[in-house]
């Protein structure tokens, strides 16, 4: 199957800052494009760290208050989150903001990978790198989200023509596939229980996709059988006897 690749989807001209930048600066950059976050990159375009409005947040929450009275004693600085704290705190450069190392993503990643990532990383944009490691791109919640706009049409032949046609070598009218707002429905009557199983799952993967609905029914079960036993690697017998 051909996913598609963050590289279709994502943004290529990317705002990024360095290291050195100033605080205001990181702040004046995030207002001005009203992006969330932003790429720290050193002297090759290598990501370095992302630098987000959490992080600057995190610095002002941090900052001492002129009023309050100075405490003697805080037991909670000897943490290491309360230290990262007080760095964030103390920063005014980009490079003491950021997080680091930064999550990212390469363009030739699918889509469904960098949802994952996303998700994993409870992060709403990811750099994207080429091949040797540098910036090339912004991904973003909302670009990853554009794959769930397929029209039904669209993934009803995909799921036609690489699952049944090319993964089982089934005819393309062998078994019914309907598509209503990305959700696959398969009826029809397989050879085998492993091929009903293949044909769900290889459905679940495609780009657009939001469920399956299992409809398949099966002649022989064989779920019992080794992969090694089992004949034609999968091919039905219906298929071998047209050969």
């Amino acid at each position: 199957m051909k996913h598609n690749k963050v590289g279709s989807v994502m943004t290529t001209e990317v705002v990024r800052t360095t290291y050195g930048t100033p605080f205001k600066e990181v702040a004046r950059l995030l207002g001005e494009h009203r992006i969330s976050g932003l790429p720290v990159v050193d002297e090759d375009d290598q990501v370095i760290g992302v630098v987000s409005e959490t992080d600057l947040m995190a610095h002002q929450a941090e900052a001492p208050d002129p009023y309050e009275p100075k405490k003697r004693f805080r037991f909670a600085g000897l943490t290491r989150s309360a230290k990262r704290r007080a760095a964030k705190a103390a920063a005014r450069t980009a490079g003491r903001l950021m997080s680091a190392p930064p999550v990212t993503v390469h363009a030739d990643d699918t889509i469904v990978e960098a949802a994952r990532t996303m998700a994993q990383h409870r992060v709403e944009r990811l750099p994207v790198l080429d091949e040797e490691q540098r910036l090339v791109g912004i991904v973003t919640r909302r670009d990853v989200l554009q794959v769930f706009l397929r029209p039904d049409t669209e993934i009803r032949d995909e799921v036609v023509d690489e699952v049944l046609v090319r993964a089982l070598w089934l005819a393309p009218s062998s078994i019914d596939v309907s598509v209503t707002e990305g959700v696959v429905t398969l009826s029809g009557h397989m050879e085998r229980k492993s091929e009903t199983e293949i044909a769900v799952s290889m459905t679940r993967q495609i780009d657009g996709v939001v469920a399956v609905v299992d409809k398949l029914s099966y002649r022989l079960d064989d779920s019992h059988i080794r992969p090694d036993e089992q004949p034609y690697h999968g091919v039905s017998e219906a298929w071998v006897r047209h050969l």
